[in-house]
Formats: C-alpha cells, structure tokens, sequence
C-alpha cells in the first residue's frame, strides 16, 4: 500500500512540471515577439510624386480669385440698383408731367368750352343798354368798340388791380398800359376811379380808402405814373380784390373791379378766397352783385419758366371763378406782347 501510494504522487507531479514548461514557452515567444517588433524600423513600401500642399496652394489661389469676382460682381450689382433706381425716379417724374399735362389739357378743354358760353352770354348782353349805360353814355352814343375783351359797361366807379411783379412789369407791361389805356376810352365819364396793385397798394397814397376823382388830367397822370410803378408783388390778387371791396363797397353804389394778372401761387385756397369774396360782396335786394369783378389773364408764365404754369392755371380758375359770381368776365388772352 505504501509503495502504490508513492509512485502515485510521483506520477503526478511530472505532470505539473510539465504544463509550466509550455506556459513558460508560450510567455517567452511572446516577449520574443515584442522584442524583435520594437526593435525593426517601419519600411517604407512605395515613394509618391504627388505633393499634399500643392493642390492645397491651388485651392486657395482660386478662392482668392473667386473672392476678388465676386467683389466686383457685388461692385457691378450695387451700381445697377443705383441706376435702377434712378431709372424708376425718372419714371415717376414723367408719370407725374404726364398727369400734370393732361390736367392742363383737360383745363384748356373746359376754359374753351366756357369761353364759348361767356362770349354767348356777352352777346345778348351787348344788344341792350342798361338805364345806367344810357344815363352815363347817352341814348343817343354810338361806338364802334363798346367793350373790352367782352367785359359789359355798367358801372359809376371802376378800380384797377394790377399786378406788379417782375413777371408782369418786363414782359407784359406795354399791354397792360394799352388795356387800361382802352378801358378808361369806353369809360367816358364815370364819378371815380383808383389804382391799386395785387398787395392792396395805392397808386396815389393821398387818395388812399378815397375816389380820384375822374379827369382828363387825371387819367394822364394814372398811364403816365404806371409806366414805371412796380412796387413789391407776392403774385397773389387776393389782398388787392378783398381790400378794394372792404374799402369801396357802398349800397346803391355800382363798382367794377379789373384784376390784370398772370399768376396765383400755391398755397392759397381758392375756395377760402370765393368765399370771403361772397361774404364782402352782398347782393342787393334784386340779387346782383353791387361790385362786379372783371379780370384779364396775361399768358407770361407760359413762355417764361413751364415750371410755373400751373399758377397761372389757378390764376385762371380763381379769376373764372369770381367773375362768374360776382357778375364779371375772365377773358384769357393769347399774347402778352
């Protein structure tokens, strides 16, 4: 029994030495392994003639070109908005002459077509004389030229609103002498006169809120003082129309009134100055209107400065407007000189 025992444990242990012999083995090709690994250089397997950096380089020279393009685009872009928008400002500046024209046409129309209906008007006025006409004519007067511009002559007192700004004094003055000089003719005699300008200003400041009373002397001096009489002007005939009404409207008393003028600037209402006009100007118990407003309009500002038609286009429908209400004329004329 002991001896089996024995060569038991014998067997055994050969065993054992056995199994750490190969896990020796196994460890000590593995740090072979490691060893030679650590200690080779790398090879290198094949050389390449392609530069890295240079299709880099290349890249950013045509970025570079591509920012420089696109600067100049945006150059070009920004400098045809600008056109454009000066292109849609020019636009609008014709649609609006375009309007602004067509308007005057239309205005030139409908004076046209009042022009016609006045001058029928001023015909049957022209076949009769009034009581008042023949008490300061005579029955028995004839002449061959009994109106101005178809303007009716009814009145015992006349005033003469003229402009006096440059417009009207260097260009059309020679006319105005010649209208007034004609106004004053089919006017033998009448009981008083007056001279004022578009501002309300006298002509004679001794006769200021009074008649001058109506002598050949006098009106020689009236044509000869006008020559040369251009006292400051803002080309409005509104002040010079309500002060000579305010001072000189009386009950009983017969007033004409001639405006001579070209221009109504922007600004002023048309519609306020007709109705202060109407609540000055009161109608007499038969309805008429004891201060007739006649007016003649002086085409200056069409040959001047187109820019300005326009206020002689107001002038015009201010004049039309006041004449018509006031139991006048407006006539336009066609030359100036």
């Amino acid at each position: 029994m002991a001896l089996g025992e024995k060569k038991q444990r014998e067997g055994s242990g050969g065993s054992t030495i056995a199994f750490l012999d190969v896990i020796s083995c196994g460890f000590g090709a593995m740090i072979l392994l490691l060893l030679i690994t650590e200690s080779s250089d790398p090879v290198t397997l094949e050389y390449s003639d392609i530069q890295l950096d240079q299709p880099i380089a290349a890249l950013q020279e045509t970025l570079f070109e591509i920012r420089g393009e696109t600067t100049i685009l945006n150059r070009d872009l920004n400098a045809r908005r600008e056109q454009l928008s000066a292109y849609r400002d020019r636009i609008a500046r014709l649609q609006q002459e375009m309007s602004s024209i067509r308007g005057r046409y239309q205005t030139s129309n409908e004076m046209a077509d009042e022009r016609v209906e006045e001058e029928n008007r001023l015909a049957i006025a022209r076949q009769s004389l009034t009581a008042e006409m023949q008490r300061l004519l005579g029955s028995e007067f004839t002449r061959t030229n009994n109106v101005i511009g178809g303007v009716p002559v009814d009145s015992e007192y006349i005033i003469f609103i003229i402009d006096t700004s440059g417009s009207m004094f260097y260009n059309a003055w020679p006319r105005v002498l010649s209208m007034i000089t004609e106004v004053l003719d089919i006017y033998p005699e009448v009981k008083g006169i007056q001279v004022m300008n578009d501002m309300g200003d006298y002509m004679f400041p001794a006769y200021r809120n009074q008649w001058i009373p109506d002598t050949p002397a006098r009106r020689q001096a009236i044509i000869s003082t006008l020559r040369n009489w251009a006292p400051f002007s803002n080309s409005s005939p509104v002040e010079g129309i309500t002060r000579a009404i305010s001072t000189f409207y009386a009950p009983g008393q017969k007033v004409s009134i001639y405006v001579f003028g070209d221009d109504f600037q922007p600004g002023g209402s048309i519609t306020r100055v007709v109705e202060t006009v109407d609540r000055i100007n009161q109608p007499d118990a038969q309805g008429s209107r004891l201060v007739r407003i006649h007016a003649v309009g002086f085409p200056v500002l069409f040959d001047l400065d187109p820019r300005y038609q326009d206020s002689l286009y107001r002038f015009a429908n201010l004049m039309r407007e006041l004449a018509e209400r006031n139991g006048g004329s407006f006539v336009g004329l066609n030359s100036y000189e």
